[in-house]
């Protein structure tokens, strides 16, 4: 391959041509002295098979933070390289700075070569080829891979775009909530949604209704009995991947808020003390988190979920509800972030609900698309009219379709994309508060 210095060679030798007598000896002589200089040039060329690449660096990162990537490139060769590379990666992982690197490599000597990634949507993101070339010391010619070798030797390097959590906002406000709720302190008497706690002794003013009198005659001693709120319950998010989850609401897929609100309610739900399940599906199970709880459960779900992507098929909700039952032998609240559209929900949904809310409590969370709340105050001439009359209707369609949920004994979220994750959290702290998990 030759470089446009040769190109500059034969232009200034065609200039000659016009100032002397034997042009055609001239214009001969430029270029076998064009091709002999060539030739030499990608003689002297270091070889490409001399040099070794490697990477290292971050291999996760929430969408919305910066990543570093770096390329180490070794020579392994008798002869110092005069290389030129680019590091390509997919226009989604955001890489930054120069794009093609040139520098000298000396025999046995390694260069390190960083790259900062700011990807701009979540899921995986590949390196896709680093392309070398090796150029002679006259700068005339270089060697350079093809495109099968260069796919060889590229070393293979991925990094998983997380979900950026934004809803962790509400954290502080949601555990103060909880703590209101069965943290801090114990209750004197049982109520609903409470389970034993510790015997203490009687004080003045504890109801006598619960006096433990077997412990008291064990302990020749007036003890109570202390209640807390009901803890090793189970929570299963239930992620419709389907056609639906593709809209956008606002500035990004209904999919996106929903993977936000699973995030918010699961962390809430581990630090009361109850176990969460996850579940991606529409046609296919797309993913799927056992139980667990702790500080291993969010990084488990958020590494889970960064790699869904919404799928143009219809939501087989017969099949969401065989996988429910399945998984779930236990009683659990079942959360369904899907969309309350009458299509997908009417014909596929309410024929299977009964069979869901006859062993587990069903909550239906679904993003409200502000746009179509705009819609409805458009006036002025007789399409903006229609487009008002349209945006009625489907707001009435959702009413309807959530009315329907309710009457089947479904608590039903329907929030605008803005405070979606608070509302669903807040569902399930009065669900937990009324014992009714």
């Amino acid at each position: 391959m030759i470089t446009w210095r040769a190109a500059a060679l034969l232009a200034a030798g065609a200039v000659l041509l016009a100032f002397l007598p034997s042009p055609w000896l001239v214009a001969a002589a430029v270029a076998g002295t064009v091709l002999l200089l060539s030739t030499v040039d990608i003689v002297v060329a270091g070889a490409l098979r001399d040099v070794r690449l490697s990477r290292e660096g971050d291999r996760q990162v929430r969408l919305g933070e910066a990543a570093t990537v770096t390329l180490t490139v070794d020579n392994d060769g008798q002869r110092p390289l005069r290389l030129e590379l680019r590091d390509a990666w997919v226009p989604s992982a955001g890489a930054q700075g120069p794009r093609t690197h040139r520098f000298i490599l000396e025999p046995g000597s390694a260069a390190q070569l960083p790259t900062t990634l700011r990807p701009t949507r979540r899921g995986d993101r590949p390196a896709v080829r680093v392309s070398l070339r090796s150029h002679g010391p006259l700068g005339i010619a270089y060697r350079q891979q093809s495109v099968r070798r260069a796919d060889l030797g590229t070393p293979q390097w991925t990094v998983r775009v997380l979900p950026p959590f934004t809803s962790r906002r509400y954290l502080p406000e949601k555990f103060a909530r909880l703590r209101v709720i069965d943290g801090a302190t114990v209750v004197r008497g049982r109520g609903q949604g409470t389970e034993f706690d510790t015997l203490r002794e009687y004080v003045l003013g504890d109801d006598v209704r619960s006096i433990d009198w077997r412990a008291s005659a064990r302990r020749s001693d007036v003890v109570v009995r202390t209640w807390r709120p009901e803890r090793d319950r189970r929570v299963l998010c239930v992620l419709d991947t389907g056609r639906t989850s593709a809209a956008r609401i606002g500035d990004e897929p209904r999919l996106d808020a929903a993977i936000d609100a699973a995030l918010l309610l699961s962390t809430l739900a581990s630090r009361a003390g109850d176990r969460v399940d996850l579940l991606a599906i529409d046609t296919a199970v797309r993913a799927a988190v056992e139980s667990g709880t702790g500080r291993t459960l969010l990084p488990r779900l958020a590494n889970a979920m960064a790699p869904l992507q919404p799928a143009l098929v219809e939501t087989d909700f017969g099949l969401v509800a065989g996988e429910i039952l399945r998984r779930e032998r236990k009683r659990a609240l079942v959360v369904l972030f899907t969309a309350l559209e009458p299509g997908a929900l009417g014909d596929g949904l309410l024929p299977v609900l009964t069979q869901l809310t006859a062993r587990h409590k069903v909550l239906v969370a679904a993003v409200r698309d502000p746009a179509v709340a705009a819609l409805t105050v458009v006036r002025g001439d007789a399409a903006g009219v229609y487009t008002a009359a349209a945006a009625h209707r489907a707001q009435a369609d959702r009413d309807r379709i959530a009315a329907a949920l309710r009457r089947g004994g479904v608590e039903v979220v329907d929030a605008h994309p803005e405070d979606f994750a608070s509302q669903v959290a807040d569902a399930y702290l009065t669900l937990k508060a009324t014992g009714r998990l």
